[in-house]
């Protein structure tokens, strides 16, 4: 496999605590691929020793065909970061930051090309100080271009952004994977990640518990329909599982899911069969599988717990 990433047993300990805990990763070229996992996870950590931040405590890390501790500046000139929250020079203008960070790379594009994929050419004379969220985090990515980078690493780039400037980075980033370029993404938002990534990879407790297309993931459910409901008291699962047209069902502190390929054929005889058990319903509602229902379904939490 031609692999811009691969690593294979990476662990990472500290004192007692085991971050990472023999992950094995492989990314092609010129995919996105999403790393997802609750606070906790690793994914941190994981992603750190990627970047050559960090030194793992056993495993094997190649970049790009290269290791960290033969080539780090040859990596250094082929990669580029951008962090979740990335600071910068408050009295810089942003053409001036670009500027800067174009000088420490032998090639790559203009500062007005830079402009240009960050969206900013309108805020070439404002001061970093000045820009909003969403500019600051273009400029960000925008800086991390500057060496024409084949890989790129963008850890949470969105956080805290308004829509449009969520869309105004999910362009950039779909810009670079077009040309060619390979993207690591961490994110908190799964229709982001939908959105943007080739694959994902599912980590929990330092480890790989699930790897996939979004299209396989959320097929793993055994449903392409989620039913989310709540009723007073407590119901069977297994009654509930043995009900028509039921793949799954997940009992949950505030009601039940359900997932089913017919959702046509579900609702009757669960409404039925609540109202058979004397359990008045509190909650119903239904909606498509998605990234979220997976990632629930796989480690018990929300991503963002």
């Amino acid at each position: 496999m031609d692999a811009a990433i691969r690593c294979r047993g990476l662990k990472k300990r500290y004192g007692d605590v085991d971050a990472v805990r023999g992950l094995d990763l492989d990314v092609r070229k010129g995919e996105c691929f999403g790393l997802l996992g609750p606070n906790g996870a690793g994914k941190t950590t994981t992603i750190e020793i990627l970047e050559g931040l960090l030194d793992p405590t056993e495993g094997d890390v190649v970049i790009l065909g290269r290791t960290w501790k033969a080539d780090e500046q040859a990596l250094r000139e082929r990669i580029g970061l951008a962090l979740q929250e990335t600071r910068l020079s408050d009295k810089l203008t942003v053409e001036e930051t670009l500027r800067l960070f174009a000088s420490l790379y032998p090639r790559g594009p203009t500062v007005a090309e830079l402009l240009a994929k960050g969206q900013l050419e309108e805020k070439r004379s404002a001061r970093y100080e000045t820009l909003s969220g969403g500019q600051k985090q273009r400029l960000a990515v925008a800086c991390a271009l500057a060496g024409d980078p084949e890989l790129l690493f963008l850890d949470e780039p969105t956080t805290g952004l308004d829509p449009q400037s969520r869309r105004g980075l999910w362009d950039l980033v779909l810009d670079y994977k077009s040309r060619g370029g390979t993207v690591l993404l961490t994110t908190h938002y799964m229709d982001e990640a939908e959105k943007l990534c080739d694959t994902i990879a599912v980590i929990d407790h330092g480890l790989r518990i699930a790897l996939g297309t979004p299209r396989e993931l959320i097929a793993s459910l055994g449903g392409t329909q989620v039913v989310d409901f709540a009723v007073e008291g407590t119901l069977d699962v297994a009654e509930l599982e043995a009900l028509p047209s039921v793949n799954t069902v997940r009992a949950e502190a505030d009601g039940y899911v359900v997932t089913t390929t017919r959702l046509h054929e579900i609702l009757p005889p669960l409404l039925a069969h609540i109202e058979g058990k004397g359990a008045p319903l509190t909650r119903l509602a239904t909606h498509r599988a998605t990234l979220e229902d997976v990632f629930v379904h796989l480690t018990g939490r929300q991503l963002r717990e």
